[in-house]
């Protein structure tokens, strides 16, 4: 049974593409398939990186032979929404949040979701006594993990995809390593220490999302999906043990504030705010009352 995505996506039909042609320009009320649009003549791309077939990618000549909304070979073409639309005439997928303005894989590898882990790693700005920051409404002041992406310079979520055969744990521990921690540059006693450390902390993540990203990259045939999970240190000194480095991916990397008017890249901020709710708005008198947490 299809399963459309229930929010409207916009950054989905950001045009021009990054690095690439301008998109079909398409309204808000011609996005969804059920919706007749006879005059749609999406634009076809797909990046001259995707095309030189990575390791990453997938071969366009075995599209008769992919195994739709199962596990294909090592590689998960289940979507979180549910079984998604199909093309019958390019037997490809459809987007299951409707029309981008451009058919095609453009940066993703994948045809169909592609998936991604996100980790949230927050913890309360405190005080050198250990006592929480609130702001100027008397709530407690909640900080993440933020890295500063180097194609468009936006802060983002240090996330990553899931490659085929890694489970998302696996996945959320080796992308905030490499891209918050720099790890690839570490020692192999360093990465030792570092990935004990992870492992202990990581084990309590709470998954805050699942699914559809709207995301500048997603097309009409391929699409991010993500899972999103919080790592909270209630203590505030867990992470005192790591030094924030940026990695490859990454411009820079920082503890940034929660704040109301926080703007980040893809469907980031709307984790994030999430994740915000839940420590900060869902508790008694925004943590007012309990600074030593």
């Amino acid at each position: 049974m299809s399963t459309l995505v229930s929010f409207l996506h916009k950054k989905a039909r950001t045009s021009p593409y990054m690095g690439g042609p301008e998109r079909f320009p398409v309204p808000d009320d011609k996005v969804p398939w059920a919706t007749s649009c006879n005059e749609y003549k999406p634009v076809d791309y797909t990046a001259p990186p995707v095309l030189k077939q990575p390791v990453w990618a997938d071969d366009p000549k075995n599209i008769l032979s992919m195994k739709w909304h199962n596990i294909d070979g090592k590689v998960d073409r289940r979507s979180f929404n549910g079984e998604y639309p199909m093309d019958p005439v390019a037997h490809l997928p459809l987007n299951p949040a409707g029309r981008t303005g451009m058919v095609g894989r453009g940066l993703l590898g994948r045809f169909g979701p592609n998936h991604a882990a996100d980790p949230i790693v927050t913890r309360f700005r405190r005080f050198t006594n250990g006592e929480i920051m609130l702001d100027t409404d008397g709530k407690a002041i909640l900080e993440f993990v933020a890295v500063q992406r180097k194609d468009n310079g936006e802060w983002a979520i240090p996330g990553g995809m899931v490659e085929p055969g890694d489970t998302v744990s696996l996945t959320l521990k080796k992308e905030f390593g490499e891209e918050a921690l720099n790890s690839l540059e570490a020692t192999d006693a360093e990465k030792a220490k570092m990935q004990e450390q992870l492992d202990s902390l990581f084990k309590n993540g709470e998954v805050v999302y699942q699914g559809y990203v709207d995301d500048p990259r997603n097309t009409d045939n391929a699409w991010m999906e993500t899972v999103a999970v919080n790592i909270h240190d209630p203590t505030g000194k867990v992470f005192d043990k790591f030094d924030l480095k940026a990695g490859d991916d990454a411009k820079d990397v920082m503890w940034k504030a929660i704040e109301p008017n926080l703007q980040l890249y893809a469907s980031h901020s709307s984790f994030i705010h999430e994740v915000y709710k839940r420590h900060v708005l869902n508790r008694p008198h925004g943590l007012r009352a309990q600074s030593h947490i």
